[in-house]
């Protein structure tokens, strides 16, 4: 499996399994096939109410905790104390001694606060590496300030329809990842039957889906696709055999609106 290598010099797989809206026994057969295939990378929150089964699943697979890589994210606007508690909350249900990367999901209105309870987790080992979700360029710049430990990875929508060039770019001299969620747009404007990934595609026998994670991960840009279908888990997996070409690249550029086609994401 590829991996990058963070900020603070862990090695995080560059590709995971998004868990947003599994639960139950499906979330558990999900990340067992997730693993069987390859997948070592696994990503949760606690807005998901699925920890508890990804513990579950990670369990009941027998590997060594030291092969995988669990992310979640806060999910509230909490308190210095009250987020602790929440970290220990995920860490019961995870089942696990540490998380290997823990996000903050918002730029809650507490962030700085609750960051500050992350960061000591982190000094204690029980937390590998710390990150941020959905923070913008101008709202990450000001967050940064306030931070003793410089975010590992920031979590945004990302897809071929909106590239995130401008944050990338900002958040490059402090080493910050970008982490894509829903790199295929959840399907949207036609992601699967563009005709751009369609084409480009067909040149190397693949799919749209793979044409357009294989863009993101060229860029640097880590990503979690979703899925319970072990065929398309697998599918997702199979991006490491092709190599897009400067043509390719530049078809795929034109696609970014620079829009986010969520409307609560803006």
């Amino acid at each position: 499996m590829m991996t990058q290598t963070l900020n603070n010099n862990i090695k995080m797989p560059i590709i995971g399994l998004g868990t947003y809206t599994l639960a139950g026994r499906e979330c558990e057969r999900a990340i067992l096939d997730a693993l069987q295939v390859g997948y070592r990378s696994f990503d949760t929150a606690q807005m998901y109410r699925n920890e508890v089964y990804v513990g579950n699943a990670i369990k009941a697979s027998g590997l060594r905790r030291e092969d995988l890589f669990i992310t979640t994210k806060l999910s509230s606007n909490m308190g210095y104390e009250t987020t602790k508690k929440s970290i220990r909350s995920s860490l019961d249900s995870l089942q696990l001694d540490y998380i290997d990367l823990l996000l903050l999901h918002s730029p809650y209105s507490q962030a700085k606060d609750m960051y500050r309870a992350m960061e000591e987790f982190y000094t204690q080992g029980r937390i590998k590496a710390l990150g941020i979700s959905n923070f913008d360029t101008r709202v990450y710049l000001d967050f940064v300030k306030s931070v003793q430990i410089i975010p590992a990875v920031n979590q945004v929508q990302a897809h071929v329809f909106f590239q995130r060039e401008v944050l990338q770019q900002t958040m490059q001299p402090y080493r910050t990842i970008v982490q894509a969620w829903s790199p295929f747009a959840n399907g949207k404007k036609g992601f699967f039957s563009n005709q751009t990934l369609v084409a480009i595609g067909r040149k190397y026998n693949k799919t749209s889906a793979q044409v357009g994670l294989r863009y993101l991960i060229e860029r640097g840009i880590n990503v979690i696709p979703k899925s319970s279908k072990k065929e398309r888990m697998i599918e997702n997996l199979s991006i490491f055999d092709f190599a897009l070409s400067a043509e390719d690249v530049a078809q795929i550029k034109k696609l970014d609106t620079n829009k986010s086609l969520f409307g609560w994401d803006v």
